[in-house]
């Protein structure tokens, strides 16, 4: 009796306590992660920014198909990557895989029609399927939609479509910063404030040259105002951050003390400059030019900030091209042009990581130089076959029927974009006028000395980085060549990137710095070692596991024999 209310007591418990067990294990996830890199924990401020979300952000990622392994493995990243915002945000984040060939609900039109439209452009394949050769067409983006409101997250910007370790690494590391970079632009509920300096001979906003520029960089991520730098009494500190493009007409002292207690009191400084006056219009015209020196008259201010703008053209055997009537008999060839350097990024700064190459069009090098607590670090720089030409520098359109001659270009990682950060002095400290002093007085405004906390510059020694081209009365993406644009010899350089990293990186108003500062470390076997023990781990592997489960076997029966034998 005492046997049979025991089963029917413990039975009900075990059974509740099952249910109770895998209730909460439905509910409630945990998950260690043992990576050095915390390659599986999103940084604290994702979590933030994803706790925080009012309403349901839904992401549909076009990464669905029988694609290579490179493609297979990020969309299974980005799958896992999804399933951790989804931990943290709950119901708040839906996604959806979906392959660029099916058709749009509603529509007979296919989703790669539409992510074309976009300018979302596909990663032309040719995979070997157990079919054979196969062309295909990978679009590795995803659409973020939030309300009304889609933008696009590319998630692989590799600098070739064959995708190796490196560019593996790379796209999966930036996928939470990607990711989570879209979902905060597109919930915010105010757009940080631009600034965009006018009054020096800066192209101005409503030019097709800066249409990229102002209508896909500035204006959807953020609030654009206009400040011509000899109108207002001060630049307000609302202004996140300030860009100046191109100056062609020298800066007074009252504009540089303006710029210069903007710095003082926070103000970001992202400028774009050509120190020397070297233009292909006046080039076509003439077949030759001579670059001099603009004088810009602001060269003290950026010194004493920590670099110099140099007078001189980078030359570089890593180039874009241009049409050569090589044998003068109207014949146009394609041919690289050294004052065009193609350049890239060798640092592993968050700013940069995982930037391809970007391009740019008579280009100044920059020196860093002494500043008393001010870090710099190198953005961009040349190849390692490079030389600079100083001021004034004749260039020739004849230059290029020619070989170069190789054995001049014997310079290498020749900065090009240097990042200041630090708690900068005023270039005014110690020269401050007395005229100066009263304007700010009558203003209201305070004279500082210091900047009031650590501030980031960066300046770039190239005006024409971040302007575009036109083809056919239409402007092209800035860094687009105008002779290749639309051709298979188009490459998709990442001028746009660069900017859009600089102005994040410096206004940073989601801290999502530190996700973009992880790194993916690809732990290659050793062969050598794979070679000498191969045997052991063999026998590790396949014979111990045998081994264990006959011990077992053994034991059970051993005991079961001792318990029923009298």
């Amino acid at each position: 009796m005492t046997k049979v209310f025991n089963n029917r007591f413990w039975v009900p418990i075990i059974l509740v306590i099952l249910f109770a067990v895998n209730w909460a294990a439905s509910q409630f996830h945990a998950r260690v992660d043992f990576t050095n890199e915390r390659r599986f924990t999103l940084s604290s401020a994702t979590k933030k920014l994803l706790a925080k979300l009012d309403a349901p952000v839904t992401i549909d990622i076009f990464l669905k198909g029988n694609y290579p392994s490179g493609f297979r493995q990020l969309s299974s990243s980005t799958n896992d990557m999804l399933k951790e915002f989804k931990e943290v945000a709950g119901k708040k984040i839906q996604y959806n895989f979906i392959s660029p060939d099916e058709v749009m609900p509603g529509t007979q039109r296919a989703y790669a029609d539409t992510l074309t439209s976009m300018r979302m452009f596909p990663i032309n394949l040719t995979s070997q399927l157990k079919e054979g050769q196969q062309q295909q067409n990978v679009y590795p983006f995803a659409l973020v939609h939030y309300g009304n409101k889609t933008i696009p997250v590319e998630l692989y910007k590799g600098k070739t479509p064959l995708m190796s370790f490196s560019d593996i690494n790379s796209a999966e590391a930036l996928l939470e910063y990607r990711l989570a970079d879209a979902v905060a632009k597109i919930s915010e509920k105010e757009k940080p404030v631009i600034g965009y300096a006018t009054g020096n001979g800066e192209p101005d906003i409503g030019r097709f040259n800066t249409y990229d520029l102002v209508e896909n960089v500035l204006k959807p991520d953020y609030t654009l105002f206009t400040f011509n730098l000899a109108a207002p009494k001060f630049l307000p500190v609302e202004i996140k951050a300030l860009i100046i493009v191109k100056p062609t007409m020298s800066f007074t002292d009252e504009e540089k003390l303006k710029l210069d207690q903007y710095v003082m009191n926070g103000g970001k400084l992202l400028v774009f400059a050509d120190r020397l006056n070297a233009e292909m219009d006046s080039l076509q015209i003439k077949n030759e030019v001579t670059a001099f020196d603009r004088d810009l008259k602001w060269n003290d201010l950026f010194f004493n900030y920590g670099a110099r703008i140099n007078a001189d053209l980078l030359m570089d055997l890593q180039c874009d091209y241009l049409p050569f009537d090589v044998n003068g008999n109207g014949q146009f060839e394609l041919l690289p042009w050294n004052y065009f350097p193609v350049m890239e990024s060798k640092g592993t700064h968050p700013l940069n990581k995982g930037l391809g190459f970007v391009v740019g069009r008579f280009v100044n090098s920059l020196d860093t130089v002494e500043a008393e607590g001010i870090t710099k670090t190198v953005l961009l720089s040349s190849s390692a076959n490079a030389r600079t030409l100083g001021s004034p520098a004749v260039i020739s359109g004849a230059e290029n029927v020619n070989a170069p001659q190789d054995a001049k270009y014997k310079k290498s990682n020749v900065p090009v974009a240097v990042l200041l950060e630090g708690k900068f002095k005023s270039m005014f400290a110690n020269r401050l006028s007395q005229t100066m002093a009263d304007t700010l007085k009558q203003n209201g405004v305070s004279f500082m000395p210091q900047s009031i906390s650590n501030n980031k510059i960066i300046v770039v020694g190239d005006g024409d980085m971040v302007l575009n081209n036109v083809v056919k009365g239409n402007p092209i993406p800035m860094g687009m060549n105008v002779y290749t644009y639309g051709t298979q010899a188009q490459v998709p350089f990442a001028n746009k990137d660069f900017l859009q990293n600089c102005l994040g990186y410096l206004i940073n108003e989601n801290g999502l710095s530190e996700a973009k500062a992880k790194d993916y470390v690809v732990r290659l076997l050793d062969n050598k070692k794979t070679a000498e023990q191969k045997t052991l781990w063999q026998v590790i592997n396949i014979v111990m596991p045998v081994l264990i489960v006959l011990l077992f076997a053994f034991i059970f029966q051993w005991l079961r024999k001792r318990k029923f034998t009298k």
